[in-house]
């Protein structure tokens, strides 16, 4: 096989955006649309946002993304029953044509984010269109495949960015310029509009733009881990082929990028700081959370930075010892791998110095939420490790590498909330 040539004509068919028609609520069905809402089914603290969300409203999206039930198919088997109950009810009505979605985020602080929901083609990882940037937890891509098997359905778009300012931007502000198919207003204050592209030609110039890039995956590693596996199972050509995504042009709208904190169960900070004596340089911060946030952003410029917390104060970890990295560290990754918080943390303290490993719930859980990470710390004596954001061009430089990022390196938003239109597989 020519490798150079297969290269190019893969590099040339790049990112394949398909029209669908979606699953949305129908608004006289439901309380209101924000009452049906959720964030993706990773960021939902459980049990208390689980709890929270199925109480805003009985057909909160929730009982579909995270059904609660005693066992793995006992979970799955309920939101099959679930999603087949509300199409039956006309609780979610089916898009009368295939189309594409802009979708729009705004925040009261200026924010503003649009981007397009298609079903997108998946693609093999040696194709180097869709860019990972974390590695994943194979537990949780079995459930998430679990669950689409069981409901047939995509329940909740991944987050991807591509570079472009081109044509498909022009047609997403034009779009957005008309009367939209929904508009609410969820609790966390940000603003959701949605409107449909049916026009050929809209959507034509859509697809010959995206035809000519790659995306990164900002959100969503496990469920497209999902897509692959879910596409191998399934003969092609199939429903399998495609899953449901948000395309954001980041030359246009740049997303935050945040960090995700760690929760360690089981570990006291006072046992925590007395294990990295001598290997860290730790300082004690009296100080409220955004002037310790604020040392943790300072001290993340000069090198390794860490905040501890559940005691009742913050204790500031920076300046590791070389010796101790160049032990802990796998030298055979590049330098920006190497020095990455992430890296530290999961290679030198997790695995080294707290022996605590990555993937058991049990011990570790990943938080978004700074002030949730540190309540829950406080509350069950553990401590939280609060990181410093990494730059999305350091993201974007190590996943066109090929190289991935210790597990929940990064948190990009705003993220697409779910509820407002879904896949399913079969219609």
């Amino acid at each position: 096989m020519n490798t150079a040539g297969h290269s190019e004509a893969t590099a040339r068919r790049g990112l394949e955006l398909t029209p669908f028609r979606g699953l949305r609520y129908d608004p006289e069905r439901v309380g209101s649309l924000a009452s049906v809402t959720s964030p993706p089914y990773d960021v939902v603290v459980r049990p208390d946002g689980v709890h929270h969300l199925q109480s805003a409203d009985p057909h909160n999206i929730v009982r579909l993304i995270l059904p609660q039930a005693g066992t793995s198919s006992a979970r799955t088997e309920q939101a099959a029953d679930t999603l087949r109950r509300w199409l039956d009810e006309g609780i979610l009505t089916v898009e009368p044509e295939p189309c594409l979605y802009v979708y729009e985020q705004r925040d009261g602080n200026g924010m503003l984010q649009r981007g397009v929901i298609g079903a997108l083609r998946v693609s093999e990882p040696e194709e180097g269109l869709v860019l990972p940037h974390e590695d994943v937890m194979p537990p949780v891509v079995a459930d998430r495949a679990a669950l689409m098997r069981a409901t047939r359905a995509n329940l909740e778009p991944l987050l991807l960015t591509y570079r472009g300012n081109g044509t498909a931007a022009e047609v997403v502000e034009r779009t957005a310029s008309l009367p939209p198919l929904l508009a609410t207003t969820t609790e966390d204050g940000y603003q959701h509009t949605l409107w449909s592209v049916t026009d050929p030609v809209d959507m034509a110039l859509v697809q010959s733009e995206l035809a000519r890039h790659q995306a990164l995956i900002a959100d969503g590693h496990h469920r497209w881990a999902t897509y692959l596996r879910l596409r191998a199972e399934h003969p092609s050509p199939s429903p399998w082929d495609h899953g449901l995504v948000l395309l954001v042009d980041t030359v246009r709208y740049p997303l935050r990028v945040r960090a995700i904190h760690r929760l360690l169960h089981g570990l006291p900070v006072a046992d925590a700081l007395a294990a990295v004596d001598g290997l860290f340089r730790v300082r004690r911060l009296d100080t409220a959370q955004p002037e310790a946030l604020a040392a943790l952003a300072d001290a993340s410029c000069e090198g390794n930075a860490f905040l501890l917390a559940g005691d009742g104060g913050y204790h500031l970890l920076s300046h590791p010892d070389p010796a101790l990295l160049a032990r802990t560290i796998p030298a055979d990754r590049p330098a920006a791998w190497r020095s990455l918080d992430a890296t530290v943390l999961h290679s030198t303290l997790l695995e080294h110095v707290w022996h605590i490993p990555e993937d058991s719930p049990a011990h570790i859980a990943y938080i978004h939420d700074t002030a949730a990470t540190v309540e829950k710390a406080e509350r069950d004596g553990g401590t939280a490790v609060l990181m410093h954001p990494v730059r999305e061009e350091v993201v974007r430089q190590l996943a066109r590498q090929g190289v991935t990022m210790p597990r929940k390196s990064t948190s990009f938003g705003p993220k697409p909330a779910s509820g407002l239109v879904l896949r399913a597989l079969e219609i």
